[in-house]
């Protein structure tokens, strides 16, 4: 490892610790309707559309058949459908119902509001320097969504249907 990036880890740890902290809050707060994979999966075809089901594997982790399996329970609780893939009519695509955009959206307000009560309960400074720091904090996003998006062009690695 370079010095750089050895510089880069030491001067960042301590906020990405508390983002990671953070991010682990949340999940926890998160209803348990649903498993994690199962949400994710909801929120990555919120996020890039319908997709193939190799495709979300490999975004996820998983392996192709755990995905089919969990594409069907999905689809009996009428939270996603399969579509035929208009480019390649062999294929077929995953996407989202208006009942699965409706749970997205509102699993994305009940964790903001859960979030909003802890900032209420900040100091005033430490509240404004959340505000501050949002900008920052949507860049850091996006390049999670970039990150995510090269890591879903590739293979799911045969321990990943362990998660």
């Amino acid at each position: 490892m370079s010095q750089q990036v050895s510089e880069d880890i030491a001067r960042h740890n301590d906020v990405a610790v508390a983002l990671y902290s953070l991010a682990a809050a949340v999940v926890r707060r998160m209803p348990r309707d649903i498993s994690l994979t199962a949400a994710a999966t909801l929120y990555a075809l919120e996020r890039h559309g319908p997709q193939r089901i190799t495709h979300l594997a490999a975004l996820e982790g998983v392996t192709q058949p755990s995905m089919t399996a969990l594409v069907s329970k999905l689809e009996h609780d009428g939270l996603a459908e399969r579509r035929s893939d208009p480019s390649d009519g062999r294929a077929v695509l995953v996407a989202l119902t208006a009942a699965g955009e409706h749970y997205v959206h509102e699993q994305r307000q009940a964790g903001a509001a859960g979030l909003v009560r802890l900032i209420a309960d900040l100091p005033a400074d430490h509240a404004r320097s959340l505000r501050d720091a949002l900008p920052a904090l949507q860049a850091v996003a996006v390049l999670d969504h970039r990150d995510t998006d090269a890591v879903s062009r590739l293979a799911p690695t045969p321990w990943s249907g362990l998660r």
